[in-house]
């Protein structure tokens, strides 16, 4: 691919804020998008800016008592966009966004804080009830179903006399009919465990030996396909979800990415081969993943087993000189893409030439 065809990932707007921020998600059908985190005076903020005639407008600021560390849309339908945040006392609240005095929505979740939150059933993205999966340092998972008050309808926690681990990354996927859905959460210690939610059970773990910063499938309504798992030294990690091999599991290809720790993975909505991954070095790495000729080999014994494909880099930028905390693709535009930094600033994206990939 010549340096003319290649996609080039182009700041169109940056903007300072006055906190910090951990998190910014599109708001679906729209050109908005919010962005949360933490006033310096201890108190959480949620904004929601739209980009109107190459500028970002601030439409709306919330500030609420605890901090903010993440959000999600992915449980909420397309007519309300219902916000879902974890907040740094274990809070997880739904928030609508054109009324955000009080929660439509709130359970003390977890004991310590949510350092991560996934949705899925909303926006007309997977199969089955609209649930909210959050992961917290206490070393709980935990599946709630808004339309239930109180309990979560699944809690994955350690078993007794096993040391809690914290959960820094939760995730959504196999979500193809109106039975199956699967959770992955990372841990600090490397562990990947995934969870099957229609059985209630441990379905496979792995350990990738640093602690894992983002999980993503590459789509969440489909049978699972494939995942990337992001980690502290630089490295990112492709699994092929098709073929579980009994003793081997899936079928993987790693990739180091970047000099530092790698925060965040997110899929191109609009092409699923397409991935993002952000480093604590200020970069956004643009990757592809390439199948192989088989997806799966016999072994010795003749039991089916996955071959992992490659991945190659398409473009590399560096933003900022603080790490890229978090990163979201619009769902409707493609290549458009706000990310925000440690640096306090916010950042809309074009990411050109995708369409010819």
């Amino acid at each position: 691919m010549s340096a003319f065809e290649k996609p080039q990932i182009i700041s169109h707007i940056q903007k300072g804020l006055n906190y910090t921020v951990f998190d910014c998600k599109w708001v679906p059908c729209s050109a908005k998008f919010v962005t949360m985190g933490n006033f310096a005076r201890g108190t959480g903020v949620i904004q929601l800016y739209e980009i109107q005639h190459g500028d970002l407008k601030l439409l709306r600021e919330i500030e609420k008592a605890k901090p903010i560390k993440c959000g999600t849309f992915g449980a909420t339908s397309l007519q309300q966009r219902y916000l879902a945040t974890g907040d740094f006392a274990g809070n997880l609240h739904i928030w609508n966004l054109e009324a955000p005095e009080i929660p439509v929505y709130s359970v003390k979740g977890h004991k310590e804080i949510i350092n991560t939150i996934d949705g899925v059933g909303g926006l007309g993205i997977g199969e089955g009830a609209p649930e909210i999966v959050t992961g917290s340092r206490d070393g709980t998972v935990k599946v709630w179903d808004p339309r239930q008050k109180d309990d979560p309808v699944a809690n994955m926690e350690p078993v007794q006399g096993e040391n809690k681990r914290d959960c820094w990354t939760v995730a959504f996927g196999n979500a193809y009919n109106q039975e199956e859905r699967v959770v992955c959460a990372g841990y600090d210690n490397g562990d990947i465990k995934l969870f099957d939610l229609r059985n209630m059970s441990l379905r496979w773990e792995t350990n990738i030996k640093n602690g894992v910063c983002s999980l993503e499938f590459d789509r969440k309504d489909i049978s699972m396909n494939k995942l990337v798992a992001t980690s502290l030294e630089g490295k990112f990690h492709v699994f092929d979800m098709r073929t579980q091999h009994p003793t081997k599991g899936f079928a993987s290809v790693s990739e180091k990415a970047h000099k530092s720790t790698v925060w965040q993975v997110r899929h191109l909505p609009q092409n699923r081969e397409l991935f993002l991954t952000a480093g604590g070095a200020g970069s956004l790495h643009l990757w592809k993943y390439e199948y192989p000729i088989q997806r799966s080999k016999k072994d010795s014994e003749g039991v089916e087993m996955g071959v992992a494909g490659s991945v190659s880099l398409l473009q590399n930028v560096t933003l900022s000189t603080q790490p890229i905390s978090s990163l979201d693709w619009s769902p409707d535009k493609r290549g458009l893409c706000v990310c925000s930094s440690f640096d306090q600033m916010v950042r809309v994206l074009i990411v050109t030439k995708l369409h010819k990939i």
